[in-house]
């Protein structure tokens, strides 16, 4: 690697800024290809899942006072709803996550320029949470960070990939990448119960 890296180092001017624009777009290539997750859709899908798996659930429960059968398949629909929970996190799990990300950034070898979330966007029963990122570090530096953040158990959006300002130091080059980052998280009762007042109002004035 560092063998290649030194004849593409010794390669004319205009070569160089050949092989570092293939890069800008392979790394673009894979924002969108692969490291890109569903958002909002996948949400949405999973809030109807959640829903649905949730009723279920009671119901099985409520029938399942003395019926053996009936109790395994209610610890079932459990597990299940456990399952689909655990990709949409509750507000307390919230500052874990984003300490995940900042820290995921730091171990793939990247310097955090900017790591600031956004005002929560509030949806019927989910919560956006917008968090723009800013990090200055190599190609495949980069490349590993969004590979973690796709193996995160948490649905987390990887949106808007930019790249600027390549310096070529040592054996690489250095890119300034920003990014918008949304994760989500699952509102309670309560917090539902208010948007769901709060849209019927907005409706009324229509």
């Amino acid at each position: 690697m560092n063998q290649l890296l030194t004849q593409t180092l010794g390669l004319p001017r205009q070569q160089k800024i050949g092989i570092l624009a293939g890069l800008i777009i392979f790394l673009l290539v894979i924002g969108y290809f692969y490291v890109y997750l569903p958002g909002d859709d996948k949400v949405t899908k999973l809030g109807e899942e959640i829903t649905g798996v949730r009723g279920d659930r009671d119901k099985k429960k409520a029938l399942s006072a003395n019926l053996p059968k009936l109790q395994k398949e209610a610890q079932e629909w459990d597990a299940k709803l456990k399952a689909a929970m655990a990709q949409l996190p509750n507000r307390k799990e919230i500052p874990d996550l984003l300490s995940s990300l900042s820290t995921k950034a730091r171990e793939a070898g990247l310097e955090i320029l900017l790591f600031r979330p956004r005002a929560e966007n509030f949806q019927e029963f989910y919560a956006e949470i917008p968090v723009d990122i800013v990090v200055r570090g190599g190609f495949f530096n980069a490349v590993t960070f969004f590979d973690e953040v796709g193996k995160l158990n948490r649905l987390v959006n990887i949106d808007n990939i930019d790249l600027k300002n390549p310096k070529v130091g040592g054996d690489q080059v250095a890119l300034e990448i920003s990014t918008l980052a949304t994760t989500y998280r699952f509102l309670d009762e309560a917090e539902r119960k208010t948007v769901a007042e709060e849209k019927a109002k907005a409706a009324a004035k229509k």
